[in-house]
């Protein structure tokens, strides 16, 4: 009896303009960074601040974590190549992000523009941005499913995709013979992201526990990296270095900020802020 799977033969590019490819990836970080803008702007608009400063943490944001995330790629999974190779880190066109690098250096760069800006807290900011962060996310991890690439180790639940456009999945379907259906491990990332907003959204707008500054932030972390530490055990490995890793580079880059958020929540009452 042959187990049902999902056969996933999706073309990572959505439209030809001449020789101009419009990729999914690429719109969904642009549609996740417009959607996040606007759900941060009107955040601030409803607690009276400046229009400036969600223009400005506009760019901020996708500089640093656009440029974390390919750094972090580089350096963290590739340096062998890229060390040797330089000027290969400016093409960012052929792939490689790593959403850790992405946070890492988002976080450097809102305290320089808390410190700039609002003159409050990183975290009082990062409360206010966790539903915006979670939406970017979501998006990118769609757009991952779109290239048919970051998925898991074959499965037989009936919701194993056949990922027939990744040369992962080609190797693996070569050497056993038969199809084998995978975890649509970015699927799952969606899920624990959308998880993160919506606790995130109730936490700010029912719950107001916005005034423990921090505490979003912290349940947040968790949530993402916590998950994200989880998954990994289904995942493929990235690179080849990994294979043979108890705790894969993802799991060891989840870790400080799994204490961060755990930190965060236990340290919280100490910065109630006066509503």
């Amino acid at each position: 009896m042959t187990l049902a799977s999902i056969v996933w033969d999706v073309d990572p590019v959505m439209l030809h303009l001449g020789s101009i490819e419009i990729r999914w990836y690429g719109l969904m970080w642009g549609l996740g960074f417009i959607l996040a803008y606007e759900i941060v702007s009107r955040l601030f608009k409803k607690e009276g601040y400046p229009d400036s400063w969600a223009d400005k943490l506009f760019i901020y944001c996708i500089v640093s974590s656009v440029v974390g995330a390919r750094l972090g790629h580089c350096l963290f999974y590739e340096w062998d190549y890229y060390g040797a190779h330089p000027l290969e880190i400016l093409k960012i066109w052929k792939g490689g992000l790593a959403s850790h690098g992405g946070v890492f250096l988002l976080i450097l760069a809102l305290v320089w523009y808390s410190k700039k800006v609002t003159k409050k807290s990183v975290w009082w900011l990062f409360d206010r941005m966790i539903p915006a962060v979670a939406v970017v996310c979501m998006c990118i991890r769609f757009g991952n499913l779109m290239n048919s690439e970051i998925f898991g180790y074959p499965t037989s639940l009936p919701w194993g995709f056949e990922f027939v456009r990744s040369r992962e999945w080609q190797e693996l379907y070569n050497r056993d013979g038969v199809a084998q259906p995978c975890h649509p491990t970015q699927i799952y990332e969606m899920l624990y992201c959308l998880v993160a907003f919506v606790v995130s959204w109730v936490m700010y707008h029912k719950y107001l526990l916005q005034k423990y500054i921090g505490l979003i932030t912290g349940v947040s972390l968790l949530i993402f990296f916590g998950s994200r530490f989880g998954l990994e055990f289904m995942k493929n490995p990235q690179v080849a270095e990994e294979a043979d890793m108890m705790l894969n580079i993802g799991q060891w880059l989840s870790v400080p900020l799994i204490l961060l958020g755990a930190y965060l929540i236990a340290t919280c009452r100490k910065r109630k802020e006066a509503f």
